[in-house]
């Protein structure tokens, strides 16, 4: 295939192309149930009132505002992403609504964020061409098959990342997203914006969050 991943977005082969993403899914051995969005489930009652352990307490209460604020349908998982830590740390984390267990995974920003590459998060932006981490409310979309493989389109709600789409920002697995990276550099690589995983973490974040689930991405410092 000679598209790059932005073209591939642009020209719209991801919704046609689902023969081709469930064949190279299953050579690339990715679980088969990954690739139907998980079943609706009846929202709770309300998520617990304290952070799970491990997550910022002010980046929980405004990950739960934008449940409502946005009104998100599927309430049985979400994304909470802390751009105030490290790309070292594990700071992408999948919350289970319903029991409020929690499954935590490092995960890459752009270069716009990070143009001296210290690891840390030091800006965002919303702009194309910035090759920066926008911050805001997501829901998950479509997959396609493309340059790193299966990825998963992105949706930006709030002005902070309306661009989403445009930019092509999206869930992938890159080799710079790798544990060894961390092991080497003490952290990992620097993707155009996108939320870059190692190929292990993409697929378990995936299968929790696809099909239209909430990801908030912010720092509160």
């Amino acid at each position: 295939m000679t598209l790059n991943r932005r073209e591939v977005l642009r020209w719209g082969t991801i919704g046609a192309g689902a023969a081709m993403v469930s064949s190279a899914a299953s050579s690339a051995g990715l679980p088969s149930m990954i690739l139907q969005p998980p079943a609706p489930v009846t929202p709770p009652l309300g998520l617990a009132p304290q952070a799970p352990a491990g997550i910022n307490p002010q980046l929980f209460q405004r990950a739960k505002a934008a449940l409502d604020q946005h009104r998100i349908r599927y309430r049985d998982h979400m994304g909470i992403v802390d751009f105030g830590l490290a790309s070292a740390q594990p700071r992408f984390h999948v919350v289970d609504i319903r029991s409020g267990a929690v499954e935590s995974y490092t995960v890459t920003h752009g270069k716009g964020s990070d143009p001296a590459h210290c690891g840390y998060l030091e800006q965002f932006s919303n702009a194309a061409g910035s090759e920066a981490t926008s911050n805001g409310t997501y829901t998950t979309d479509e997959y396609y098959y493309g340059k790193h493989g299966l990825s998963l389109k992105l949706n930006g709600l709030d002005w902070s990342n309306n661009n989403a789409m445009n930019r092509a920002i999206v869930i992938h697995s890159a080799w710079y997203a790798e544990p060894n990276n961390i092991a080497e550099h003490g952290k990992l690589g620097r993707s155009q914006g996108c939320f870059a995983f190692s190929r292990h973490d993409q697929w378990l974040v995936m299968q929790k969050l696809a099909g239209g689930r909430m990801i908030f991405a912010d720092k509160m410092a």
